[in-house]
């Protein structure tokens, strides 16, 4: 791909977009300097105003218009992704098919921002008047979003924003910022005002100046420490945050074995183990987890690695050469503590082997935090109710899947963890584009998904007459 200028703001220095496979130059944004990210925002609080009275036909027709130049550059768009950050060409058409979904079930739900009237004289004395509750944007929307996803993620964000009637500035990340400057440019070809949707460019000085600057709601994805760094930097600004997990899947004895395996494989390995929400923890009941992981390992062992562009490969690689080098700390220093590793363990570069470890300890450094990489570390259990305690001790809480038929497991574990999620018969990766998505404890703040990130992007008003 040759080097292109995606920036939109102009900029003295640069970051350099390569390759991960083979570190060529992909492309190369300008970096936003705090002024240029105040303009961005203030130009934002200008085209809001004239858009909060847009009606909801209105706001569904620019997000399908947007999903239609989507569709009509899918091609060029998969292939940005997949050079920018890794991913499999499979994988980032895959995204670019979600990302269309995403916006067109946002212009639906625009057409279904409801409000209620509640009569105030439900008690005795109660004034005889009738309150109406509508739904207002909030006005200008910061979006900070990852590399992992970094189309679908930021239409997560752009989708609800607009069909509640808000403005976005949103910043990339570093790693990944192709997709998003190319998303603009096709906002712009769509007929969108210019400032309406903005990208700004920079590392985490420039995620820390839009969350200082005057926005009305900060929206991230990533990890928790950047989280609460934004957070405070915020100040009294309305914050969604969905900063990652430590997620389990359970197999309980009657089991499809089969499904759960090719869904741990299929979950865990997507985008190189780099999912928010994949399998980190894999409990295994003892009465099947030999004739499980001599399953899995069969499957592991098939898993094709390599060049990201080819049809052929499952797997690309991990974001950059830092990412290999900490997950394969994490995989020596478990080992090092008593684990059997079962398959995999080592990288060429970015290329990280699929890895599959045994006899892990509940606090062994693979799944002591989120590893951002594919491995899949393997936990045995007997007693479901001690498992759930294990899982409910640590510090994140996104989401769980579940593989049993047996209806009085499935009601302890949906009851019992403390999670945001729980798939039954799924990983816990599965997600649908309009189903709430986040956690509870360090994996964040509210919900991602269409319908319920609506609501999440406006404000309530009450007019009683």
């Amino acid at each position: 791909m040759p080097q292109t200028q995606h920036a939109v703001v102009s900029a003295v220095h640069a970051i350099t977009v390569r390759n991960p496979f083979n570190d060529a130059v992909v492309g190369e944004v300008g970096i936003s300097s705090p002024a240029e990210i105040h303009g961005a925002v203030m130009r934002a609080k200008v085209a809001q105003q004239q858009f909060r009275r847009s009606t909801p036909a209105t706001r569904r027709a620019m997000l399908n218009a947007l999903a239609n130049e989507i569709a009509a550059d899918a091609e060029t768009m998969a292939r940005i992704i997949s050079c920018e950050m890794g991913k499999t060409i499979r994988e980032a058409r895959n995204e670019v098919r979600r990302a269309q979904n995403t916006l067109r079930l946002s212009g639906d739900a625009a057409t279904f921002l409801d409000g209620e009237a509640l009569h105030c004289a439900i008690v005795e004395g109660g004034a005889d008047r009738l309150a109406t509750i509508t739904y207002e944007p909030v006005g200008v929307i910061g979006a900070i979003t990852p590399f992992n996803y970094p189309l679908n993620l930021l239409c997560h964000k752009l989708g609800p924003a607009i069909a509640a009637g808000n403005a976005v500035v949103a910043k990339p990340s570093p790693k990944a910022p192709l997709a998003a400057a190319r998303l603009r440019e096709l906002a712009l070809k769509a007929n969108w005002p210019a400032d309406l949707f903005q990208i700004v460019h920079g590392e985490a000085e420039a995620a820390i100046t839009l969350a200082k600057s005057p926005i009305d709601l900060l929206s991230f994805t990533g990890g928790p420490g950047a989280g609460l760094a934004l957070k405070n930097a915020s100040g009294l600004v309305r914050c969604l945050m969905e900063l990652g997990g430590n997620d389990p899947l359970f197999v309980l004895p009657d089991a499809d074995l089969d499904l759960a395996v090719a869904t741990a494989v299929g979950h865990r390995f997507e985008i190189a183990g780099q999912s928010c929400a994949a399998v980190k923890k894999l409990y295994l009941h003892k009465d099947i987890e030999r004739s499980f992981s001599e399953k899995l390992l069969a499957a592991v062992d098939a898993v094709e690695f390599g060049d990201p562009s080819r049809a052929d490969t499952d797997m690309g690689t991990v974001i950059d050469e830092a990412a290999a080098r900490v997950v394969e700390e994490r995989v020596k220093a478990t080992i090092d503590a008593g684990a059997r590793l079962l398959h995999g363990g080592t990288h060429d570069g970015t290329l990280f082997a699929p890895t599959v470890i045994g006899d892990v300890s509940a606090d062994a450094p693979v799944i002591a935090d989120e590893t951002f990489g594919p491995v899949i570390a393997i936990r045995s259990f007997t007693d479901a109710a001690q498992a759930i305690a294990e899982v409910n001790a640590g510090s994140y809480g996104l989401q769980a899947g579940v593989f049993t038929n047996d209806h009085a497991l499935i009601k302890m574990f949906s009851r019992d963890l403390v999670v945001g999620g729980v798939m039954i018969n799924e990983g816990p990766d599965f997600r649908a584009e309009h189903v709430p998505f986040g956690g509870v404890k360090r994996s964040g703040l509210g919900r991602e998904g269409v319908r319920i990130a609506l609501r999440e992007m406006s404000e309530p008003k009450v007019v009683i007459d």
